[in-house]
C-alpha cells in the first residue's frame, strides 16, 4: 500500500516536471527552436494535424526556422496556420519552403520572458506541492483505515517530502537553464 502511494506520487511529479519543461520550451528565447510550432495545427485532408506531422521542421541556424511540407499543395495552409497562431513571426513562403526569421530580443522583452518563465516554473512547483499534499492525505487515510501503521505513515511522508524536494529542484534547474538561454545575447 505504502509503495503504491509513493510510486504514484513519483509518476505524477515526473509528469508535472515534464509538463513544465514543455511549457518553457515553447517560450521564444531569441534562438530558433522548432518547439514554437508544436501547438500549431493545420487542416490536412480533413484532419487537424500538428505541422511536424505534415512537414520537415528544422532550425538551420540560430535565427531561422524552416518548414518544408511533404505535400507542396498544403504550403499555403501551413502559412495561414502560422499567421493565425499569432506567435509574432511572419512566414516567408518561396513555394517549397516556409522560412520564419526569429528577430533578436530587446532587453525589455528578455526580462518579460524571464518573468513568464518564472511563472511557468512556479506553476510547476505548486503542482508538485499539491501532489505532495494529496499523497500525505492518502497516507493519513491509509493509517486511519488501518492499512499502514503510524511509523509507516511517517516514513511515507518523509519519502514523499524527498520526492517533492528532488522534483522542485529539477524545476528550478530547468528554469535556470531557460533564464540563461533567454538572457544570453
Amino acid at each position: 500500500m505504502l509503495d503504491k502511494i509513493i510510486h504514484e506520487t513519483e509518476d505524477k511529479m515526473k509528469k508535472a516536471v515534464e509538463f513544465t519543461r514543455q511549457e518553457l520550451s515553447k517560450l521564444r528565447s531569441g534562438k530558433a527552436t522548432v518547439a514554437i510550432l508544436d501547438d500549431i495545427r493545420i487542416d490536412y485532408y480533413g484532419q487537424k494535424l500538428p505541422i511536424a506531422q505534415t512537414a520537415t521542421v528544422n532550425a538551420p541556424d540560430a535565427h531561422t526556422v524552416t518548414v518544408q511540407p511533404w505535400d507542396k499543395s498544403v504550403i499555403n495552409e501551413v502559412e495561414k496556420a502560422i499567421l493565425a497562431a499569432n506567435i509574432g513571426l511572419t512566414p516567408a513562403n518561396d513555394g517549397t519552403v516556409i522560412r520564419l526569421a526569429i528577430p533578436p530580443l530587446t532587453e525589455e522583452r528578455r526580462k518579460e520572458l524571464a518573468k513568464v518563465a518564472k511563472k511557468f516554473s512556479e506553476d510547476g512547483k505548486v503542482t508538485i506541492r499539491n501532489i505532495r499534499r494529496d499523497s500525505n492525505e492518502h497516507l493519513k487515510k491509509a493509517e486511519k483505515d488501518e492499512h499502514v501503521s503510524e511509523d509507516e505513515r511517517k516514513r511515507g511522508e518523509a519519502e514523499v517530502q524527498k520526492l517533492t524536494d528532488r522534483y522542485i529542484k529539477q524545476v528550478d534547474d530547468i528554469l535556470a537553464m531557460k533564464e540563461k538561454e533567454i538572457m544570453e545575447v
